[in-house]
């Protein structure tokens, strides 16, 4: 039994598939939000939505029931869809959306790549964002991952090795270059002390780097208006505490003192602030 249902052709000459699935480390929320600017009020259709039933634990991620005046109106479920979508300059172009699976993880990734086969796509970027020991008074840099150095190498990418626990976009980014679909993923460096707040600077970094990669165009106005707006609270609160401001002056020293790629953290800082991001997750 297929794992998904196609649910419209759609002929986008080598699209492009973003993939942004939500339950993996996402600081700041810069990817959903990016996403988010990516599809609002965009013109799109379904193009394929996978049975949750399969690759969804319905108790990790519950139905919302829709309650109105004590009277259950409806219950929406959580799904995993493919959309086609075209963006400013007429291009159409393919997001992966929704929550990350649950389960059936090698199958998922065998139907995802088949679709994107069937659709001719020529690169696939995953989308994410990473607390790091970087302050917010500097640009959001990108980093890179990908399973080939020449991808890796277009972005940047953090130096020497490490080993982190893998989301489902990793493997993707493994099975599609297999099959002969490049892939990469783009990571956001969040400051690791506002990861528990939107931090929109973050999504309008992804949205010009995937811009950049994909060849799309996404305006991102709307999120750098919000970001600014949101450096003014952060300043405001750091501004509060002698501590803080000491904290954000050493880290610009940090990122000032050396080359731009060179900016970026060493694995062990890396590490060590994905561990304590992970804890405060719960998942």
């Amino acid at each position: 039994m297929p794992l998904y249902s196609r649910l419209a052709d759609v002929s986008y000459p080598n699209p492009v598939m973003v993939i942004c699935l939500e339950g993996w480390i996402d600081a700041g929320l810069g990817a959903a939000a990016a996403a988010a600017t990516m599809v609002s009020g965009r013109e799109s259709e379904r193009v394929a939505v996978w049975d949750a039933d399969e690759v969804i634990d319905h108790r990790a991620r519950r139905p919302v029931l829709h309650i109105a005046d004590g009277v259950s109106t409806g219950i929406t479920w959580p799904e995993v869809e493919l959309r086609g979508l075209v963006d400013d300059a007429g291009q159409g172009f393919l997001a992966l959306l929704g929550p990350e699976p649950d389960m059936k993880w090698h199958a998922f990734c065998r139907s995802v790549v088949e679709l994107a086969q069937s659709l001719s796509v020529r690169l696939a970027v995953g989308i994410g964002a990473f607390p790091a020991p970087v302050p917010h008074t500097r640009p959001v840099r990108l980093i890179a991952t990908a399973p080939t150095a020449a991808a890796a190498a277009e972005v940047g990418f953090v130096p020497g090795q490490i080993d982190v626990p893998a989301g489902v976009q990793a493997v993707l980014e493994h099975e599609l270059n297999r099959a002969g679909i490049r892939s990469l993923g783009l990571w956001a460096r969040v400051p690791h002390y506002v990861v528990s707040m939107p931090y929109p600077a973050a999504s309008a970094a992804l949205l010009e780097g995937l811009a950049s990669v994909a060849g799309l165009s996404l305006p991102s106005r709307d999120l750098h208006e919000a970001a600014v707006r949101t450096r003014g609270r952060i300043d405001e609160l750091i501004a509060a505490s002698d501590e803080h401001r000491a904290m954000v002056s050493q880290l610009e020293s940090q990122v000032d003192s050396v080359e731009p790629f060179e900016r970026l953290p060493s694995g062990d800082e890396l590490a060590a602030e994905l561990e304590r991001f992970l804890r405060g997750e719960g998942r």
